[in-house]
């Protein structure tokens, strides 16, 4: 069956300029086409920030856009990310906060002419040189009289645009001014919240060095007194906007009690969080995992090890999902032994951390005389395991802990200690960021299990589970 289409007229070509591994690339379309990593796009660029379909170029209403087609990482344009963008002139626009760049530039193109009969009456009775043209009486009067309205409204005109000018340059100059604060404002704001982690990392190292209690108590004070400064700025800024929902604000809360600046999440988080969070729903792992943390008392011991030592109680959830709260877990034999417990200790770090380990230490089975199934012992040696990495290689990054414990230090801290040793520069962004490839998917999936769980765990039943906080202790 053949199909009869009305043919539209072309549109102005689009030149596309971006750079592969085998150097500058240059292409012209002049119909809509896509960008991604798939072969089958116009334009494929493999890049791990680079969607399989990621934006597709179109020309509407007259000129050329690019929009985002729903993409993990986004479009943006300078520091902006956006769903479409307008190609005006020559714009440069990122696949990705730290993705590709690509140059979009418009051919110019040109206006239709008019014609036609109502043209010429137009331009016969209202040339531009009503006296000049050969013309009848009653055509010269018409003309005569459209020049002298054209005259007063042209002075009219004339002002309205001037005083329309003054208010858009007043507006202009106001929105450039607030704009300007307000990224003044959110990079104070980083500021403080990179200076709080660093003071984190001092008071550990502090605590660690066994110095005088004044002294801590000092750092204390100062790290009290710029949360506060960040809190304030953070109400300016309308990080908590009572428009987000109440999972937003959870998810953005339980970030930065990991040690995550609200201000500097990358794009795609929350999708990637609630992703993880539908993984719990899927099962009952975690409704049962929980079960057994109340039974034996353990959402009550393990969260008060951990704030003892000035860790979040949130780091609960790392058992959770090291062991299901099973004192009595084994795990698989590996090159550096089986890890054993509840906290799922290797043999070296065990007795590193003071553990005992027992006779039946390479053997894939409980033993009853390994310390490491002794919970109240084994979460002593953790919190302690934990707090070193938190403060030393971590940099107080609950995400880069989660991390090294899973992957182990042998393999991940070399990472860790590749970057920059401060909060700004070492978090799990930067990791990611760095060493994607070399990050085995299993210590991703561990970081996001655990952060969704906590995020689940401050308000089960706003997620849809049938079951109390298991960190805020029940009434009796």
């Amino acid at each position: 069956m053949s199909t009869v289409t009305a043919q539209a007229s072309p549109s102005p070509a689009v030149k596309v300029t971006f750079h592969t591994p085998d150097g500058v690339q240059n292409r012209t379309f002049q119909q809509s086409f896509r960008i991604g990593r798939l072969q089958s796009c116009e334009i494929c660029i493999d890049n791990e920030y680079v969607g399989r379909v990621h934006a597709e170029m179109v020309f509407e209403n007259g000129k050329w856009w690019i929009r985002d087609l729903q993409s993990l990482n986004g479009l943006y344009d300078g520091e902006d990310r956006l769903e479409r963008i307008a190609i005006l002139g020559a714009t440069k626009v990122r696949l990705g906060k730290y993705g590709p760049e690509l140059t979009l530039e418009p051919d110019s193109h040109c206006e239709g002419k008019a014609g036609g009969s109502v043209t010429r009456y137009v331009q016969h009775y209202f040339g531009d040189n009503p006296d000049e043209a050969p013309a009848g009486e009653h055509t010269i009067q018409v003309r005569r009289a459209f020049a002298r309205v054209q005259k007063v409204q042209k002075r009219k005109q004339w002002r309205i645009i001037a005083a329309l000018l003054i208010v858009i340059v007043a507006i202009g100059s106001y929105a450039t001014y607030t704009s300007i604060q307000i990224r003044r404002q959110r990079a104070m704001a980083k500021d403080l919240f990179y200076a709080i982690k660093s003071l984190d990392v001092e008071i550990s190292n502090l605590e660690r060095g066994n110095q005088n209690e004044d002294s801590i108590l000092n750092y204390q004070n100062r790290r009290r007194e710029l949360e506060n400064s960040y809190d304030r700025f953070l109400d300016s800024l309308h990080i908590y906007d009572p428009k987000i929902t109440e999972q937003q604000r959870i998810m953005l809360r339980v970030s930065r009690i990991f040690g995550e600046c609200e201000l500097d999440m990358p794009a795609g988080f929350e999708a990637e969080l609630n992703r993880y969070i539908d993984d719990w729903r899927s099962s009952g792992r975690l409704v049962n995992a929980l079960r057994t943390a109340r039974a034996n008392h353990y959402n009550e011991s393990i969260p008060k090890e951990l704030v003892s030592r000035g860790l979040p109680p949130q780091f609960f959830y790392l058992a959770l999902q090291e062991s299901n709260f099973d004192a009595m877990a084994t795990g698989p034999v590996t090159r550096f032994g089986i890890a054993k417990g509840m906290w799922q200790f290797l043999p070296n770090t065990a007795l590193a951390y003071g553990l005992r380990v027992g006779p039946l230490v390479e053997l894939q089975q409980p033993d009853p005389m390994d310390e490491r199934h002794q919970a109240a012992k084994a979460t002593k040696a953790a919190v302690r395991y934990l707090k070193d990495l938190y403060s030393t290689d971590a940099q107080a990054s609950g995400f880069l802990v989660m991390a090294s414990y899973n992957w182990g230090e042998n393999r991940v801290l070399p990472l860790i200690r590749s970057m920059p040793p401060n909060p700004r520069d070492r978090n799990f962004w930067q990791l990611l960021s760095n060493h994607r490839e070399q990050i085995p998917q299993e210590t991703y999936d561990y970081v996001f299990h655990i952060v969704s769980a906590a995020v689940i765990g401050e308000n089960p039943r706003l997620f849809g589970f049938d079951f109390d906080s298991p960190l805020v202790p029940k009434k009796n």
